[in-house]
């Protein structure tokens, strides 16, 4: 990757694609809590899937020959990856928001690079520094007391809302999906045809239970309304927000992009707001200020001596 200093200054229209990046990301819980009552849950992931991987084959039938040979080389991790990235944190998150709000889907699921800290400690031996265990506690405190609404003695008969439970699960799974990125054969492939197959793959493993949704009486589209909150997902949670992000890695590098993060608590709580209606209260800033200031602590880039 070339080194940002020797990159041309960053336009205005990089800037503009910079932070619209956690403005799309934030729209598919956005839209995922609008649709909610309208569409079953997992129908809604299977049908965002494939209508991504449609869009996307333009570019994976480019590069056929390699697309074809890492699905037959690498089938599992392709399946896993469909499984844990659009399974999991797709059709799973979108049951888990007709049970809780936007607002704390979000900020509880930000905390997905926290637990990428602690798998590569769990499963990879990776030093914890000091810094990043503060970091982690500050942001987990911030993900209680939205969870609690800031009633600290509620924790003495507190009963967990399963809603935030499963954006919890799909934090977990989501870090485990960025690790498996992470695979030297994974890494090799080209990005647009990857993710037309990661598409294609979340759509074979949320198939099952779409059809099951079906069989026993699951909501489909059947408005105008419904499949322009479809499109919707597809054309800016999915398509928009991978082509920002990697636009950004590309023009101020991946650590530079990955603070894009940090901007999805506050983006999505004032979409929430605006969209959908929420009530914006005092636990809600006060999780910004520890979540989004906890993450940065834990994941900030440290500063070797020459």
């Amino acid at each position: 990757m070339t080194d940002r200093s020797k990159a041309a200054q960053p336009r205005a229209l990089d800037w503009l694609l910079y932070f619209l990046a956690p403005v799309f990301f934030s729209s598919n819980l956005i839209f995922g809590r609008g649709i909610t009552g309208e569409i079953a849950p997992f129908t809604t992931a299977f049908l965002r899937w494939i209508g991504s991987a449609i869009v996307i084959f333009p570019f994976v039938y480019a590069e056929r020959r390699t697309c074809l040979a890492f699905v037959r080389s690498h089938t599992t991790i392709w399946l896993v990856l469909g499984f844990l990235g659009m399974g999991i944190c797709g059709g799973f998150v979108y049951w888990a928001l007709t049970l809780t709000t936007a607002s704390n889907a979000t900020l509880i699921y930000t905390t997905s690079s926290l637990f990428i800290i602690l798998l590569q400690w769990l499963l990879q031996g990776r030093r914890i520094r000091p810094g990043e265990l503060l970091g982690m506690a500050i942001a987990f405190s911030g993900v209680a007391i939205i969870v609690l609404k800031g009633d600290w003695s509620a924790a003495k008969s507190f009963t967990f809302n399963i809603g935030d439970l499963g954006i919890l699960v799909a934090a977990i799974a989501f870090a485990l999906y960025s690790l498996l990125l992470r695979h030297p054969d994974v890494a090799a492939m080209p990005p647009l045809p990857l993710f037309g197959l990661l598409a294609f793959s979340g759509a074979i493993v949320l198939l099952p239970p779409a059809l099951y949704e079906v069989a026993t009486g699951g909501l489909l589209p059947d408005s105008a309304s419904d499949w322009t909150k479809l499109a919707g997902i597809i054309a800016f949670a999915s398509l928009a927000a991978f082509y920002c992000f990697q636009h950004a890695v590309r023009v101020f590098g991946p650590a530079m992009a990955g603070v894009t993060l940090y901007l999805m608590p506050p983006t999505s709580i004032i979409m929430a707001v605006i969209l959908l209606g929420e009530r914006f209260e005092t636990y809600h800033a006060i999780g910004i200020v520890l979540v989004t200031g906890g993450l940065m602590l834990a994941t900030a880039p440290v500063r070797r001596r020459p």
